[in-house]
């Protein structure tokens, strides 16, 4: 008899806190199947641990936003779920625990959870540079076009910006280069 899991089962399977973003779900999903893939695990269990990942992370995906929200939706949720496993999701998770790990990346659903990453991060360190460039250049127009009866701009207000955006900036980057790290890994093992 297959067990059945709850949400909470889900998170841990992926090692993730409840309620975590669809990001970190996505993040964490790529992380566990690279590492439980039975292509590169020859454990034993990795095909059924490989199994319950590509699982939970289907389920948290579908049922994100019901999870979060609503008690009833959630039941129903869970129930639908259910009823989905046991036909589509365990079929599916053991179709990809059998392909190649190289066919298994290019699969779409592989694929998707990569564009979105790598979309996350240059729209975020999009961000931090407007964030940047706007307010150094709205301190400067401020300085030589003051509004009147406004005075100078505030240059603690200046300076917190500033340290805003370089904050956005300095994190986007080190996203950056752990994501070009791991583009690295992946290809070297290809």
């Amino acid at each position: 008899m297959q067990h059945i899991f709850t949400t909470s089962d889900y998170y841990k399977i992926l090692d993730l806190p409840p309620y975590s973003s669809v990001e970190e779900i996505k993040k964490a999903y790529r992380k566990k199947a690279r590492l439980f893939h039975p292509d590169i695990n020859q454990a034993p269990d990795a095909k059924d641990l490989f199994i319950s990942i590509t699982e939970a992370y289907e389920f948290l995906i579908a049922y994100h936003e019901k999870i979060k929200y609503d008690e009833q939706e959630y039941y129903q949720a869970m129930e639908e779920w259910r009823k989905y496993r046991q036909y589509r999701t365990r079929k599916q998770a053991t179709a990809s625990a059998h392909k190649s790990y190289n066919k298994f990346r290019s699969t779409k659903f592989y694929r998707k959870t990569l564009a979105y990453e790598s979309t996350t991060l240059l729209f975020s360190f999009g961000i931090s540079i407007l964030v940047l460039i706007n307010t150094v250049y709205g301190y400067i127009f401020r300085l030589e076009h003051p509004i009147p009866g406004l005075g100078k701009p505030s240059v603690f207000t200046f300076v917190m910006l500033l340290l805003l955006g370089i904050t956005f900036f300095a994190i986007s980057f080190i996203y950056l280069k752990a994501y070009q790290n791991s583009n690295k890994k992946r290809k070297r093992k290809s």
